[in-house]
C-alpha cells in the first residue's frame, strides 16, 4: 500500500471512530473545477444575535440506528471541513473552487453529528452564520464540478453534482452529491455525501449524509432532520 494510500485509510478510520468520541479528523481531497473567487469570512455572530447551538434540534430527533451528539466547538473546525470534501489547508485546484472560510467560534458554527456505528455512516446537521446568499454556494459548485485537493502528500478528487433542491420553506434551498475519491487500485477509497440546504436570513443549515463506498444514502432520514432542522430555525 502506497503511504498516501495508507494515509488517507488512516484518516477514514480516525474520522469514523472520532465522530462517536467527539474528534473528528478530517481527509485530504483534491478538486477539480472552474475558478470563482473567494468568498470572504462569514460573520460570527447571526444579526438576530440568537446562539446557534440554541436552534439545533435535539440528539433523541435521531432516530435509531443512529447515536446523536452535540460537538464542541473545538471539534467543529475539525469536522466541518469534511462535509465539503476539502480539507482545510490543503491546496486545491482551482483555487477559487475552495468554499469560504467559516467562522469556528462559539458563536460562528454548531454542530450535531449522528452515527450508525455498524456501516460507518454519519448524518450531521450544521447551523452556520453567514455573509453571503446561498446561491454564491450554488454558482460555485455548478462552476466546479470537480476538484482537486492535497494536503500532506495525499490528494483526492471531489466530484459535485446538484440535484433538485429540497421544497421547504426558507429563503433558498439547494442540494448536492459529492464523492470524494482517492488512491487507486486496491488502495482506493470513496467518501459519498448527499448534502441538503437551506438558508434563513443568515443562518444557513446543511443537512449531510456521509458514507464510505458506494451504498445508498439514508435519504428518508436526511430529509427527515432536514426538515426539522429548518423548521427550527424558522420559528427562532
Amino acid at each position: 500500500m502506497s503511504p498516501a494510500a495508507r494515509r488517507t485509510r488512516l484518516s477514514i478510520a480516525a474520522t469514523s471512530a472520532a465522530i462517536a468520541a467527539l474528534v473528528l479528523v478530517g481527509c485530504s481531497s483534491t478538486v477539480t473545477g472552474t475558478p470563482e473567487p473567494s468568498a470572504g469570512a462569514p460573520t460570527s455572530t447571526p444579526e438576530s444575535g440568537v446562539d446557534l447551538n440554541t436552534l439545533l434540534i435535539d440528539p433523541s430527533s435521531f432516530p435509531a440506528p443512529y447515536d446523536a451528539l452535540v460537538l464542541p466547538q473545538q471539534a467543529i473546525s475539525q469536522a466541518a471541513p469534511d462535509l465539503s470534501g476539502i480539507p482545510a489547508g490543503a491546496e486545491v485546484s482551482p483555487a477559487g473552487c475552495k468554499p469560504a472560510d467559516q467562522d469556528f467560534g462559539p458563536t460562528g458554527t454548531a454542530m450535531i453529528v449522528g452515527t450508525d456505528n455498524d456501516s460507518r455512516s454519519t448524518i450531521s446537521i450544521e447551523l452556520t452564520a453567514v455573509d453571503e446568499p446561498l446561491s454564491a454556494r450554488k454558482e460555485q459548485l455548478e462552476q466546479c464540478a470537480e476538484v482537486t485537493a492535497t494536503k500532506s502528500g495525499a490528494t483526492s478528487t471531489v466530484t459535485s453534482t446538484l440535484t433538485p433542491a429540497p421544497p421547504i420553506d426558507a429563503d433558498d434551498t439547494l442540494a448536492v452529491r459529492q464523492t470524494v475519491a482517492s488512491g487507486a487500485g486496491g488502495d482506493a477509497v470513496t467518501q459519498s455525501m448527499l448534502t441538503l440546504m437551506a438558508q434563513i436570513d443568515d443562518v444557513r443549515v446543511s443537512a449531510t449524509f456521509m458514507s464510505f463506498g458506494s451504498g445508498t444514502p439514508d435519504a428518508m432520514t436526511l430529509d427527515e432532520l432536514f426538515t426539522a432542522a429548518v423548521q427550527k430555525v424558522g420559528q427562532s
